[in-house]
């Protein structure tokens, strides 16, 4: 917030050539300012005139001045420290410049990690890099960085490759950690919900010790979150679908409080079905087993009758959760030691082991898929035909099938146990009496996560088992009794379905090894001021492997040889990348106190990175920083951006996801997916199928205007418009895509991805590639002002905005009959399945007051309306957060108390048709509402 002040004082400072004692005392007074400058040899001014340089992220160039080119967000410790926010995840995906879907602890299903990830612009969290004090992390999962270790984080929206490589296109997130502490600090925090649960506990300890030959830092962070169920919640306690087959006269959809067709007492696809009423659901007429029912026309036997949208289907949301529970412990030791006046050797050590479990429904099992056939024979099966896998001739055929909820299982719990440990050794020196700098690292990072899904069923024994043959021992519990899968409450088909429940793991390792070289220095004066170089080198090289459990071994492209169901198998696979780099970058100073040219810098950078996996790449920048007056900044960059491909991207195994899907509108009834609003679609890494992949390549552009009026003591203004295009896009298809495709034109090469079976889709196969151009653009706005002191003490107003004026991803196929089919999704503005929420307009404002040991924070979490599928326009939504604290001096204490989402809003409803599992959006909105924390820090 008060970044300007400095800058100001810097540049008098830098005029008057003195007055540098004074400079030293400008962070002492100025609470919470986001970078230190400091004055050597402070105490001797006479003899030494030179500032302390700063490396501001975005460039390499080391300069005093903290307002560059590249438009940086800073968050400063005192903000930390009044969120009351337990893991920095919490606070930095509040920013407005980040949307779309990235994961949160309250994604629940494709989640459950506890991890916070970061997509700036809404480009994705694998476009945003992710720095700790300028070096990359193995483990992008922000919530694992110690929040009391923090000093600021540094957010820079701009696209960046030139400076650091590859995955800065959305921008760049850099943690700078405390150093030069001295002394130790305790504190402990506990947090409720107005509801009774989503309990937290965390307690902290930092400590630190410094001297005139180096410093050390440390601290360990332990914090807890329980897990809350989705039932807990108004807005959760039913899976709310909209029936799209009975339109309101007036408009939209009546609201079923249904779910998924495959419930406890399944959905049958059978003959005597046949003339029942389409299901939403279950995509199709079916039936289902009601005891007591007394069948009906068209042979339906007793206990069964047809399916209702409005009565049978099972309500899966209830027993999910909207935050998962999650434990973490880190460690973090920082320091440095100086060798001699002119090198000092530096290292900081990070170890984070993270423990969280998600939650689902019993497993709903589908014959078909689980290529199961009960024999039209087995002593519980009425219809007279064979029902899932097989016809009576033996064929794949899927004409009769079945889906039903596993209910005797109990919820699906997948399990992870997440250990990263990363280490960061260098030396860093001057060269001589010059301005020169140079910095030589190595960095290691290792990244474990094991998974187990517990609740899992092992089909591929089950299937062979002989329990649905006509063979089967009626009356046996044993392996091979009959099952009467109909009903679960039969206590023999409980004990035999329990005899074949599974936990498989898969555990996935991940390692980065990098070496670094760096230096920068003033090269020559200009009359404008010194020209200024950075110059590098590095080499990095990435593996992955992953380990699959022998019972959970699938064939990644088909899902084949699993023996438990699909969504629990993976394909083991293991490969790596290694990259060469060198970069450099030069400041010019053009000009300088002429009239209406207060400066007018110039910065050009340029990388060169050579992968074995695709070969080289070149990528600059161009930045113009011009002030007409010393008040007023202009600036812009324009610079080549790109992505290599990562490791998921390429050595990802068998992997499914159940995909939002609706019927086209123009395609047959074929075209209903078995699983009703959404289609499994599974897909792979390219490496593992054999797949070419390219980076992304494009460009980014940020125009932007900073002004600091002196005349206005505390106030700050900027706007930035901004734009980044790419193309080759790394993408996985979405099934909705593919079939769009398909039902476009019959030739596409989609249509070969589609696999049909007992009259509809049964499940969609494609693969990570380069597909389709994104181009997103918008607006920036920050204000920031410091109010002169009154007599009820010392007031400051923070309001940060982003405005998406473009969010298009257009996709192109070439069909076989040699034409071109093009679709554009117009994001902005709207909620997408694929890209999530890309409200228009998104802001967050802060008014903070102290008044001697009294402080208050009060901030609002702004998301604008935006347009829902299905739904239509809904209207914008805001969450107030407040904190109070005391600084109780002769103790060295200090109190903070804080109710999050005081007004206990509750998110806005997408519905089961366009979200997953949850009926909001879980990776924008608050989903556990009015929340009350408190904490105690004590100094030692």
């Amino acid at each position: 917030m008060l970044t300007h002040t400095l800058s100001q004082s810097i540049r008098h400072a830098l005029r008057s050539g003195r007055n540098y004692g004074a400079l030293l005392a400008v962070p002492a007074l100025l609470t919470g300012l986001p970078v230190s400058v400091l004055a050597q040899d402070a105490g001797n001014a006479s003899t030494s005139q030179k500032l302390e340089t700063i490396e501001v992220t975005g460039s390499r160039i080391r300069r005093v001045d903290v307002e560059t080119a590249s438009p940086v967000l800073t968050v400063d410790r005192a903000a930390i420290e009044k969120s009351g926010k337990l893991t920095v995840g919490d606070l930095v995906q509040e920013l407005p410049s980040i949307s779309g879907n990235a994961a949160t602890p309250a994604m629940n299903n494709g989640g459950g990690s506890g991890g916070s990830f970061v997509s700036l612009r809404g480009l994705g969290t694998n476009r945003t890099l992710i720095l700790v004090n300028g070096h990359r992390v193995v483990n992008a999962d922000i919530n694992i960085i110690p929040s009391n270790l923090v000093e600021r984080i540094e957010v820079l929206t701009d696209g960046a490759s030139a400076v650091y490589g590859s995955d800065a296109i959305g921008g760049v997130v850099n943690f700078i950690m405390r150093s030069n502490y001295q002394g130790a600090e305790f504190s402990a925090s506990y947090g409720l919900s107005d509801h009774d649960d989503g309990e937290r506990k965390a307690f902290n300890l930092t400590f630190g010790q410094t001297s005139d030959k180096g410093s050390i830092v440390g601290g360990i962070d332990y914090n807890k979150f329980d897990g809350i169920l989705s039932g807990s919640r108004d807005y959760g306690k039913y899976s709310l679908t909209l029936d799209t087959k009975h339109p309101l006269p007036g408009g939209g959809y009546p609201v079923l409080q249904g779910g998924s067709a495959a419930s406890a007492s399944g959905f049958i696809s059978a003959p005597q079905f046949a003339n029942c009423p389409s299901s939403t659901a279950g995509g199709g007429p079916g039936g289902t087993f009601v005891p007591g029912a007394a069948g009906g026309p068209g042979g339906i036997p007793a206990h069964y009758r047809c399916f209702s949208d409005a009565t049978d289907t099972y309500n899966y949301q209830a027993i999910n959760l909207i935050f998962t529970p999650q434990e973490r412990t880190n460690a973090y030791v920082l320091g440095n030691y100086k060798l001699s006046d002119s090198v000092e050797a530096y290292m900081s050590v990070f170890h984070n082991k993270t423990t969280s479990e998600a939650q689902l429904a019993p497993l709903p099992l589908d014959l078909f898929s689980a290529q199961i056939t009960m024999d039209a024979g087995q002593p519980y099966n009425p219809f007279g035909v064979n029902v899932g896998y097989k016809n009576a001739a033996g064929d794949v055929d899927g004409s009769s099938d079945l889906a039903i909820r596993l209910t005797a299982l109990g919820p699906r719990v997948p399990h992870f146990t997440t250990t990263t440990d990363q280490v960061v050794a260098g030396l860093k020196g001057s060269i001589a009496d010059t301005s020169w700098q140079w910095d030589a690292s190595l960095n290691y990072g290792h990244n474990s996560q094991l998974s187990t899904f517990g609740g899992s069923l092992a089909t591929g024994d089950l299937a062979a088992s002989g329990s649905f043959a006509a063979t089967c021992i009626p009356g046996s519990t044993a392996k091979g009794g009959c099952i009467n899968i109909f009903d679960q409450n039969d206590p023999n088909t409980a004990a035999i379905l329990k005899q074949y429940s599974a936990s498989p793991f898969v555990n996935t390792l991940s390692t980065t090894r990098e070496a670094d070289f760096n230096i920068n220095g003033n090269l020559f004066d200009l009359p404008a001021g010194t020209v200024s170089l950075a110059a590098g080198g590095s080499y990095r090289k990435v593996y992955t492997n992953i380990n699959v459990d022998y019972i959970a071994v699938a064939s990644a492209n088909t899902g084949g040889n699993c023996a438990v169901q699909i969504s629990a198998c993976a394909t083991p696979f293991q490969g790596g990348f290694n990259v060469k780099e060198v970069y450099a970058e030069v400041l010019v100073p053009l000009l300088k106190e002429l009239p209406f040219i207060h400066s007018l810098n110039l910065d050009l950078g340029d990388r060169y990175s050579d992968y074995n996996t695709f070969g080289s790449t070149n990528n600059w920048k161009a930045a113009l920083e011009y002030r007409p007056l010393e008040d007023l900044m202009l600036r812009g960059t324009v610079s080549k951006v790109f992505r290599a491909p990562n490791t998921t991207e390429l050595f990802t195994g068998l992997t499914d996801s159940f995909d939002n899907y609706s019927k086209p509108v123009s395609a047959p009834s074929t075209f209903l997916s078995k699983n009703g609003t959404q289609v499994q679609t599974f897909f792979a890494g390219a490496s593992v199928l054999g797949a070419p992949l390219l980076p992304e390549i494009g460009k980014s552009f940020d125009f932007g205007v900073v002004y600091d009026p002196h005349w206005v003591d505390g106030l700050s203004l900027s706007a930035d418009l901004w734009r980044v295009y790419l193309l080759n896009n790394i993408t996985r298809p979405t099934g909705q895509s593919i079939v769009n495709f398909c039902v476009a034109n019959a030739t596409s090469p989609f249509c070969n991805d589609i696999v049909f079976g007992s009259g509809k889709i049964q499940r969609i196969n494609t693969v990570i590639q380069n597909f389709g151009r994104l181009d997103t653009r918008g607006v920036d706005f920050g204000m920031k002002y410091r109010l002169p002191e009154t007599a009820f003490g010392k007031f400051s107003v923070a309001l940060d905005a982003t405005y998406t004026a473009q969010y298009d991803n257009q996709l192109s196929v070439h069909n076989a009959d040699g034409t071109t089919t093009t679709a554009v999704d117009h994001a902005a503005g709207t909620f997408d399945s694929q890209f999530g929420n890309i409200a228009r307009w998104r802001g967050l404002s802060t008014l903070g007051w102290t008044y001697g040991s009294f402080s208050a924070n009060w901030t609002t979490r702004y998301i604008g309306g935006e347009k829902v599928p299905l739904i239509g326009h809904v209207g914008a939504w805001a969450q107030n957060n407040v904190s109070f604290g005391y600084n109780i001096a002769p103790l060295n204490t200090r109190i903070d108390v804080g109710i999050d989402n005081i007004a206990d809003k509750q998110p806005t409803l997408y519905y089961a048709n366009t979200v997953t599992n949850a009926n909001v959006d879980v990776n924008t909105y608050d989903t556990i509402g009015r929340y009350y924390f408190a904490r105690v820090s004590v100094k030692f």
